[in-house]
């Protein structure tokens, strides 16, 4: 009987220097996301080596935080999609809440703004007429 194992392709191993490097993070950050249970690297003779997956789970993390997502709902995104790409219906309609709240507090943010512009415009054409008035 023949061994497939030797005939597979080895999986691609990252060292947390190259992790670093490819999300210009330091070992800190990486080891802090560990600690929190959103990454899970591996040990070879006592070193951490990180995966495909690992690299693709920090790249969502990054990505999250750009939304402002906690670091909480990272991790119950993250624990959605289980280790073979189980719950990917589950992390999908999550994907779908978590940017529907973001658009709405943005939407917020915006009429919010848009408002202080207003009001804003209208104190300087006020002063600017104020101003024109005291040189005639």
């Amino acid at each position: 009987m023949e061994d497939l194992s030797a005939q597979a392709p080895a999986e691609a191993l990252y060292g947390i220097t190259e992790l670093c490097r490819a999300f210009d993070l330091t070992p800190r950050a990486i080891r802090f996301y560990e600690d929190k249970g959103l990454l899970t690297p591996r040990r070879v003779n006592g070193a951490r080596v990180y995966t495909q997956r690992d690299r693709a789970r920090l790249s969502l993390i990054q990505r999250a935080k750009g939304l402002g997502s906690s670091l909480a709902e990272i991790k119950q995104f993250l624990d959605l999609y289980g280790a073979h790409g189980e719950g990917r219906t589950k992390q999908l309609e999550f994907t779908l809440e978590r940017t529907g709240q973001a658009i709405a507090e943005l939407e917020q943010k915006r009429s919010a703004i848009d408002a202080t512009l207003a009001e804003l415009r209208m104190i300087n054409t006020m002063v600017r007429q104020q101003l024109a008035d005291q040189e005639t």
